[in-house]
């Protein structure tokens, strides 16, 4: 028996270059980066961002690393953790229904840092960022929903894999190296779905850049990892998902690349609360929120340990509450925008009342993506509608519009709007001759340093 099942079907990865990548796939890894970086640079405004900047920068030499939104510099690892946990911070970037978790959140922070410190291209950049995308979601896939169920926060640990098979590609490791390198990110990798709705959860993507990338440099030095960290009898998929892996699902993405499927966020809240709004918000106009007498919201009972607090304290936890994003949508707040998930929300009285009466009901006939909503006035009205948020868009240039609107309210406040302009261009249509340091020197904000 094979066993390695799961390392030999991502070996291709290790050497793809943007010649082996179809054109929509690369359009949508272009994509990725600029809401990322919209989201980085937003979020490099946050306590989170600035206390981790405090800490970390307090005693790092000047490195050769873009620490984004800010004026400082640091060495790749520390720039990667950085702008990890702010590219994460307001919990606005991507996700990915295969890996379970965001993939370019902890993925693109750890190959860009590297990829200024060797000078790279933005050619040679997208490719490790795609190769790091495709190993990071189709070991979600393998492993299956039950690493993700039994508490475990995939952009925390399977991120810290994709982060360094990225960097491996980069690096252009050998083949030893290279499974030296996923090796060591593996047994590195961490990441508890009980930090959700803290600060905690935008370190894990931190973490994930930081070492992954720590571990492909381990790897080019010679540092030896276990012989297989995935399918080893005490490796990941038995310690983290009870051993239930789906080699069929390897298979049925060989000829596909999953960073097609990125989802991408157009509002500032947890993924999975993203249909109810959706539903409730394509009901807007039939009803007046003081008529509400309850609304019913139906999802998967997955998402009960994800974002079901019921009564959120705090802007960072009102993401996670499939009640309180309910309750914004009905009262026509808007959740596009993640000014508006300010600490005070938690206690709006408005909010609160009706956050109170929306009962979560768990329907295992449901997709993870998908919420039916009713609604029921004090007159005895009912109004009823579904959304299902897990379908990659179709047109890649509607997209692109989308993202490039959203980047710009993103990044704007950080910039100004003539950079911004440039850089959000810059990103959409990077030549392959490109040096990624030309981009990110776009990005950083010199009123805007570390405190």
């Amino acid at each position: 028996m094979n066993p390695t099942p799961f390392l030999d079907a991502i070996v291709p990865f290790r050497t793809i270059t943007t010649r082996d990548i179809p054109a929509d796939a690369l359009t949508v890894a272009r994509q990725c980066i600029l809401d990322w970086l919209g989201c980085a640079l937003a979020g490099s405004a946050e306590p989170l961002s600035e206390i981790l900047r405090a800490e970390l920068l307090r005693d790092e030499a000047q490195g050769n690393a873009t620490v984004v939104g800010a004026a400082a510099r640091a060495s790749a690892r520390t720039a990667a953790l950085l702008n990890g946990a702010a590219g994460h911070a307001l919990d606005f970037d991507d996700t990915h229904l295969a890996m379970s978790g965001h993939p370019t959140a902890p993925i693109l922070p750890a190959v860009l840092a590297l990829a200024e410190e060797l000078d790279a291209s933005a050619e040679a950049l997208l490719a490790a960022f795609v190769a790091g995308v495709e190993v990071a979601c189709r070991l979600g896939s393998y492993i299956g929903a039950e690493h993700y169920r039994l508490g475990f926060h995939a952009t925390g640990t399977l991120g810290t894999i994709g982060a360094a098979a990225a960097c491996a590609n980069l690096l252009h490791l050998d083949d030893p190296a290279w499974r030296n390198a996923i090796s060591l990110a593996g047994t590195q990798s961490a990441g508890l779905k009980a930090s959700f709705g803290s600060m905690a959860k935008p370190l894990h993507a931190g973490k994930a850049a930081s070492d992954g990338l720590f571990a492909a440099r381990l790897a080019a030095r010679g540092y030896i990892g276990a012989a297989d960290i995935i399918d080893a009898p005490v490796a990941l998929a038995a310690a983290a998902a009870n051993g239930k892996t789906n080699p069929a699902a390897l298979e049925a993405s060989r000829d596909h690349f999953l960073i097609r499927d990125t989802l991408f966020k157009y509002h500032a809240s947890c993924y999975l609360t993203h249909a109810g709004i959706n539903a409730i918000s394509s009901l807007r106009g039939q009803f007046e929120p003081a008529a509400i007498a309850a609304i019913e919201l139906r999802v998967h009972p997955s998402l009960f340990t994800v974002c079901n607090i019921q009564q959120p304290s705090s802007g960072l936890e009102v993401k996670f509450s499939l009640r309180a994003t309910a309750a914004m949508a009905a009262l026509g707040l808007d959740t596009a925008d993640a000014a508006t998930f300010a600490d005070g929300l938690a206690r709006n009285p408005a909010l609160v009342a009706l956050r109170d009466r929306v009962a979560v009901v768990a329907d295992s006939s449901l997709a993870s993506s998908v919420a039916h909503v009713t609604i029921s006035t004090h007159d005895g009205c009912t109004l009823a509608a579904g959304a299902d948020t897990g379908m990659p868009a179709a047109d890649l240039a509607l997209q692109a519009s989308r993202l490039q609107a959203k980047f710009l309210g993103l990044a704007t406040p950080a910039l100004g709007a003539g950079v911004t302009a440039q850089l959000s261009t810059a990103l959409l249509n990077m030549d392959a001759a490109t040096p990624v340091r030309a981009i990110t020197q776009l990005a950083v904000r010199p009123a805007f340093g570390p405190k």
